[in-house]
């Protein structure tokens, strides 16, 4: 299949059939201590879960778009993929008060942001609790109809006040050739000290390593304390962010 014709669901899909088993992604909040860490397959079914709910438990439909407040996670991970898996266009903003997803100001999904996801400790009145309700959607998913590889997939700063969309097949071809430009391969273990809310944000914490097989160590909170024994503990090929490391290269 050409790059031409993929989605960003397609990038996962080719590490899942690759590599079910080795590890995708893997989640720090050094402010808790928490650490959890994700098979490709079990991210996979997080993602199905996930893109599940939004399709039949919130009747989302393709070209609809959601409205991530979350902060860096492996939960924005899931969402993100699980958006341009129903055909959902996705735009990550800065956390609010109650991490959350917003369709069309329809519906608002809380998120714990409990490092093996644990509910709300209190669900606000008319909150969908994600933690509770994604447990029993199936761990596989099929859209009732094909993508659209041209149409809207993520909505995404440029600047400090500028925005723009860009489609399912720009965001691959962008992350491609970033990867390609990093030199990232499907050894490739990228730590990532950066917000999803930008562009380059996502393309290298998140898009362009999955494009290229490899697998990302989300940090939130991170104690650059911490920084070069986690580089050393988790095989740390390159840091997304601006975290300073001179044992391995920066990527933006």
């Amino acid at each position: 299949m050409r790059h031409s014709t993929l989605v960003p669901a397609d990038l996962l899909r080719n590490v899942v059939a690759a590599e079910p088993a080795r590890p995708l992604v893997t989640f720090y909040d050094d402010a808790s201590g928490e650490r959890v860490e994700f098979s490709a397959k079990t991210f996979d079914n997080w993602v199905a879960k996930t893109a599940n709910l939004l399709v039949d438990g919130l009747d989302a439909e393709p070209g609809e778009t959601a409205t991530l407040a979350l902060p860096p996670h492996w939960q924005t991970a899931v969402w993100l993929f699980a958006c341009w898996s129903a055909g959902v266009t996705a735009e990550v903003v800065a956390e609010e008060p109650m991490a959350a997803v917003r369709l069309a100001g329809r519906e608002t999904v809380g998120l714990s942001l409990h490092a093996l996801g644990a509910p709300l400790q209190m669900c606000p009145p008319g909150v969908v609790d994600y933690a509770l309700e994604v447990r029993s959607y199936g761990d596989r998913f099929a859209p009732y109809v094909p993508i659209d590889p041209d149409a809207p997939a993520l909505i995404t700063e440029t600047g400090s006040v500028t925005k723009t969309t860009l489609s399912g097949t720009e965001l691959v071809r962008q992350g491609t050739q970033a990867a390609t430009d990093w030199g990232l391969d499907a050894r490739s273990r990228v730590l990532v000290d950066m917000r999803f809310t930008t562009l380059s944000g996502l393309l290298a914490g998140l898009i362009a390593p999955i494009a290229a097989g490899g697998s990302v160590i989300i940090c939130r909170n991170l104690d650059k304390v911490l920084l070069e024994r986690r580089i050393s503990v988790e095989h740390v090929t390159a840091v997304a962010g601006e975290t300073s490391s001179g044992s391995v290269h920066r990527l933006a």
